[in-house]
């Protein structure tokens, strides 16, 4: 891999290059929903006012989703930032494998359902149930069901968790109804058996990640596996039940539950069963794949693992090969930035808490767990509580340990994540995500004195909206939609808001000129950081943010 090249002309910062990644602030739209605006932002504001300063596009096209309408997420906006191009993502590669028929000829679906067949046992599904395109496609779910029949799977057992976070909070019903319109026609011929056997709220059960909650995993394991727990002759019964004696319950919260016949759960995983778990993101399915392969666990109390053929959506790690067994390839994302960069020489410092740790280094890097030679991370342990109880999260030690960093003149890169407008905007929560905006700008605020004592470069961005947009909103008249005591409704999702993108260059402001782009993206970003070090970036890279010195593309 050959090296950068220097720029000439140009007057390299004697500080390093700071990418700051404040996760899911966006740009809002409507001031009675955007708690970025709302929110006490003053250096921020002063950013705006006084730097380069543009917008950027953060979802659908713009990192690699199928369509505009689809909201971006961490993991699509890490990878188009860190390696600079735009790449197919997991919810564009599985829906062009199952319409061209690639999975169900690929060796694995093959695998899965040959094993069914020969021991005459259960396929089971697991994974989060809606269309919000992040984690899973109920679409991709309901093509591998209708697939399955057509094969000869006389008996399927489906395990939904429920969303709430990636579409509107309390919409359950509404996928359990198409679902069960669904299954009432696949059903219909009486050759097969395909019904809802378990299933639980996303932050309940099965979906941690980065090894923050295992009770999580624990709680889905005995749901899904042993059938352990509330029993319910439908799935629609258990989130009423559970909505009446929790009024206000978020559909990602909800309890597990086990459906049942004759006070037996119908759909335990056992020995010689094939499962396959459906979401297509890696972060959330790397535990539950674990609990599933591992021979030996100490995480939590597994008991005897169910003799089964496991199989994920796509590969949720290549470097370590997780799973071993998976439907549809991710994209191969090469030549990142932090490769280029170690490659140059050019020393680099990563850092979030544990919450989007994985995000600023195994999605940065082009879904690569390895560490690249001139690497250098830190992961600060989030807390184990409700987001919204402790809105600031990390920000303040995340910020100590970057300014320590700037100050000891070791990283000429550092990028770091507040995870704040994100996390704490998924609650929903509105005074919580004021103040966890807040605390994001103290951070930078913080992060500009550090730049101008040592004469760095700061940049300042977002891989996706989130705070920015917190309240449901009426489509036909654009006003907040509100709840029978007359207050706005919380909107959890992503926005499909732009981003902004800030670059602070105390020392030597006139130095850069954003250059002439048309609608330009979060995967410009990686360019940009290149350009401002004092570096030709890739040729096939999305164009810098800035031009400097020499470095004015033809």
């Amino acid at each position: 891999m050959d090296k950068l090249e220097k720029i000439e002309n140009y007057n390299e910062p004697k500080g390093p290059v700071v990418l700051v990644v404040m996760d899911g602030v966006g740009i809002g739209r409507n001031p009675a929903s955007d708690f970025v605006k709302i929110a006490s932002t003053p250096n921020l504001d002063w950013l705006r006012e006084h730097t380069l300063y543009t917008e950027l596009k953060a979802h659908g096209t713009a990192v690699g989703l199928p369509d505009d309408s689809d909201m971006g997420n961490s993991e699509v906006g890490h990878n188009a930032m860190g390696c600079g191009r735009i790449f197919s993502q997991g919810a564009a590669l599985v829906g062009k494998a199952i319409a061209s028929g690639r999975l169900f000829e690929g060796d694995v679906w093959r695998e899965l359902v040959a094993n069914v067949i020969d021991h005459q046992t259960t396929l089971h599904f697991i994974g989060l149930f809606s269309d919000g395109n992040v984690h899973s496609n109920l679409n991709h779910l309901e093509a591998m069901l209708t697939r399955a029949k057509a094969e000869g799977i006389r008996k399927a057992r489906i395990h939904p968790l429920i969303d709430g976070r990636d579409v509107p909070p309390t919409s359950a019903l509404t996928y359990v109804d198409r679902f069960e319109g669904f299954l009432g026609d696949i059903n219909a011929s009486g050759t097969v058996e395909y019904c809802v056997a378990s299933g639980g709220g996303r932050m309940k059960i099965t979906m941690d990640r980065y090894n923050a909650d295992w009770g999580m995993v624990e709680r889905g394991w005995n749901t899904h596996v042993k059938g352990e727990g509330r029993g319910f002759p439908t799935m629609r019964q258990a989130i009423e039940t559970y909505r009446a004696e929790t009024p206000g319950i978020l559909d990602q919260d909800l309890p597990p539950f086990v459906i049942e016949r004759d006070g037996k759960p119908v759909g335990r995983i056992e020995d010689g069963d094939s499962v396959i778990f459906f979401n297509f993101r890696g972060d959330r399915a790397l535990e539950i794949t674990k609990a599933f392969e591992a021979d030996q666990l100490s995480e939590f109390r597994r008991g005897p693992k169910p003799s089964v053929l496991y199989a994920g959506m796509m590969q949720y790690d290549g470097d370590l090969c997780v799973p071993q067994k998976y439907l549809v390839s991710p994209p191969a994302i090469d030549r990142t930035m932090s490769q280029y960069l170690s490659t140059t020489g050019v020393p680099q410092f990563a850092i979030s808490e544990t919450q989007k740790f994985g995000h600023m280094t195994y999605f940065f890097n082009g879904n690569n767990s390895g560490k690249f030679a001139t690497e250098t991370w830190r992961e600060i342990p989030s807390d184990n509580c409700p987001f919204e109880n402790a809105p600031r999260m990390k920000a303040k030690e995340i910020t100590d340990e970057v300014v320590r960093a700037i100050e000891s003149g070791e990283y000429r890169f550092i990028r770091l994540n507040y995870p704040n407008g994100d996390m704490v905007g998924h609650t929903g929560v509105f005074e919580a995500v004021k103040i966890a905006v807040e605390a994001v700008d103290e951070g930078v605020g913080r992060l500009m004195q550090a730049v101008r004592n040592t004469g760095g470069i700061l940049v300042c961005s977002a891989d996706h909206g989130n705070s920015d947009d917190m309240c449901e909103l009426d489509k036909k008249t654009g006003q907040l939609k509100l709840d029978d005591e007359g207050k706005p409704l919380p909107k959890t999702a992503h926005s499909l808001n732009p981003v902004p993108a800030i670059i602070y260059d105390p020392a030597n402001g006139a130095n850069a000129r954003l250059a002439k782009l048309d609608q330009p993206g979060i995967a410009n970003l990686a360019a940009t950081c290149i350009t401002l070090l004092g570096y030709r970036p890739p040729a096939d890279y999305t164009a810098s943010l800035v031009e400097v010195g020499g470095a004015t593309r033809d």
